[in-house]
């Protein structure tokens, strides 16, 4: 499907798995996004999370940059807007980042040029991260006398509260070899090579347990900063033991003893 926006695609494999892409498709504004790249992409993920059929996303962007935040003139726009105005503008953008964080499908990001901004936010939401060598990172708005406010929940997970210390004020530029060396980028490879990183990722997720797939996403996020409470570890082990008894657990271990491939491969 293919829009001003948006370019969203879905293909299976030799197997039938389904896999869908999600392309920022304004290269002519470097894939910068106003309202209504938040509003379709809130559809798009809303839509996609909800398929169960789905195994991976990939979100990219068509041409040089990734995504260079906020389009200049919906800023301009913005900038006769009311408190209102901004905050009603804001909670959209917060949603939006929402959706895709909160989407069960895993998401493999595919940065191929400049992440700037708003466009840190999605690449922060993303479970993989692929990034080509040459790209370049900036949490730009210090220097508008702005702040990263609804994409900080996201960015600070994804990139460190130490990093971030530095790169929220600072609004400096930083490297791919850099967003590597920080865990925010999880591969960095040549441009050349960018197509066949995230093919060969998405290739090893959807090979796994489609359910198990998704509640490890889910894991990751119920569990990242919390105390190793009684609870947390009841909930923990209900978890497992959910998952042990369902068809999906009892055909992986099966298979696994059987030295066979699993049903869903």
């Amino acid at each position: 499907m293919r829009n001003a926006t948006l370019d969203i695609r879905r293909s299976h494999d030799l197997h039938g798995r389904a896999v869908a892409e999600v392309w920022l498709n304004r290269p002519e504004v470097r894939n910068a996004f106003n309202d209504g790249v938040i509003t379709e992409l809130t559809a798009a993920f809303r839509e996609l999370g909800a398929d169960p059929t789905l195994r991976a996303i990939v979100l990219g962007g068509r041409g040089k940059a990734f995504c260079a935040g906020a389009d200049l003139s919906w800023m301009k726009a913005m900038a006769g807007f009311s408190w209102q105005d901004n905050q009603a503008d804001a909670v959209r953008l917060a949603d939006m980042l929402w959706t895709l964080y909160s989407c069960p499908v895993p998401i493999v990001g595919r940065v191929q040029g400049d992440c700037y901004a708003g466009g840190m936010g999605l690449a922060a939401v993303c479970d993989v991260l692929v990034v080509a060598q040459g790209a370049h990172f900036c949490l730009s708005e210090a220097r508008l006398g702005l702040l990263p406010a609804t994409i900080a929940p996201y960015v600070v997970r994804a990139l460190g509260e130490q990093v971030s210390r530095r790169y929220f004020v600072t609004a400096e530029r930083f490297t791919a070899e850099q967003a590597h060396a920080f865990g925010f980028a999880h591969e960095l490879v040549s441009a050349e090579l960018l197509d066949a990183k995230v093919a060969e990722v998405v290739a090893t997720l959807v090979a796994n347990g489609p359910l198990a797939l998704r509640a490890c996403k889910q894991l990751v996020q119920d569990v990242a900063g919390q105390p190793v409470t009684p609870a947390l570890r009841q909930e923990t082990a209900r978890r497992i033991a959910d998952i042990r008894a369902s068809e999906e657990g009892r055909e992986g271990v099966q298979a696994f003893l059987q030295k066979r491939a699993p049903s869903w491969r």
